[in-house]
């Protein structure tokens, strides 16, 4: 008998316009078994309607897990509105040194995540604040101090994952040092690799010793690590230097593939393959339907011609079966509606903004 085609769906991970599940996007969680959905602020209206969109989006899958994500960190990237709680840059995180208070950031926002049926949050954002003109990053980090990094940052992760949600640190191995914004660019950081080790790795190594469940790439070359790709689609970086020297066998996510740090010089179709043949495991296109359905295609064909060995898939549909099983994902039961923008949680954010 010929052997079945193997799930190469299930590596990605899409974005939609609209705040209800589209046929196209039902068929491509039905037919094609993609991996997951990413939620942003144009599918979100209210608690209610985001908690039917997640349902139907769960019911499409049937009997297998879905992956259902949103960054939400707080201050400029939260994408959920009132009346979930609206929280500050986690920047006041690192004002205030707290890992209590970070520890309760985390676990407010996966209270209501998980209420909402989103099981998986792109955050923290692990980067070191090095460069005082970065576009992108800014507020986004704990702190300029790789140490505040590591251990505020490890506090939000327990909290997100104490709920129930994956935690996701990003932008490996570091988006700190960058005086230029990956959606509209790709940043070259110059810093010699033993300046990297110590400070932009130290918070990534910290999270992974103490159990991340998953890490975003970033849109960065690093001369001192590879000259020649960008960390998404280094194996240098996301094979030698994350599984083999960090030890790292959790989920890797790419940043999204849509964004000009990759899309002026390489195709997102081409740059997918490239990716999880460096070693990802999961690769984001969060916009454009053409581009999605051109990424499933050139999965399956890097397949077919042997680019994509079947034991590297293999690997990686192990690594996120295995994360969905680890959170027990679409099978924890949610927490009540009341949790979404509580005064405890109203509290806590008025409290972090005052810092």
């Amino acid at each position: 008998m010929p052997t079945p085609p193997l799930p190469t769906g299930q590596l990605l991970v899409v974005g939609f316009d609209g705040t209800a599940a589209t046929p196209r996007l039902k068929r491509l969680i039905q037919k094609e078994r993609i991996g997951g959905v990413i939620l942003f602020s144009r599918n979100i209206e209210s608690p209610r309607q985001l908690s039917a969109l997640t349902a139907a989006l769960r019911k499409s899958a049937g009997e297998r897990s879905l992956l259902i994500g949103i960054d939400q960190e707080g201050g400029r990237v939260q994408r959920l509105p009132k009346p979930f709680t609206q929280w500050p840059p986690v920047n006041r995180l690192g004002a205030a040194q707290s890992h209590d208070l970070a520890y309760q950031m985390g676990q407010a926002i996966g209270l209501e995540l998980s209420a909402v049926g989103v099981n998986l949050d792109f955050a923290p954002v692990l980067d070191v604040g090095t460069a005082t003109k970065n576009p992108i990053i800014g507020d986004r980090a704990f702190s300029h101090d790789p140490a505040v990094v590591a251990a505020l940052g490890l506090a939000f992760i327990v909290g997100l994952q104490d709920q129930g949600v994956i935690a996701c640190g990003k932008h490996f191995p570091g988006h700190g040092d960058t005086s230029v914004d990956s959606h509209k660019a790709l940043p070259v950081v110059t810093a010699k690799a033993d300046t990297l080790l110590e400070r932009e790795l130290k918070p990534f190594r910290h999270a992974i010793e103490n159990r991340l469940a998953a890490i975003m790439t970033a849109h960065v070359r690093y001369l001192a690590l590879d000259p020649e790709w960008p960390a998404t689609l280094s194996p240098a970086i996301l094979t030698t230097l994350l599984r083999e020297t960090l030890g790292f066998d959790g989920v890797v996510f790419t940043d999204d593939l849509e964004m000009k740090g990759i899309t002026d010089h390489w195709a997102p179709e081409l740059a997918a393959v490239q990716a999880i043949k460096a070693g990802a495991d999961s690769v984001l296109v969060c916009k454009d339907p053409n581009t999605q359905d051109a990424v499933l295609e050139e999965l399956r064909r890097a397949v077919a011609d042997g680019t994509l060995p079947p034991a590297r898939i293999q690997q990686s549909l192990a690594r996120l079966d295995r994360l969905k099983a680890q959170f027990a994902v679409d099978k924890r039961k949610s927490p009540a509606p009341s949790v979404i923008g509580c005064e405890e949680h109203q509290k806590l954010a008025h409290r972090l903004a005052k810092a």
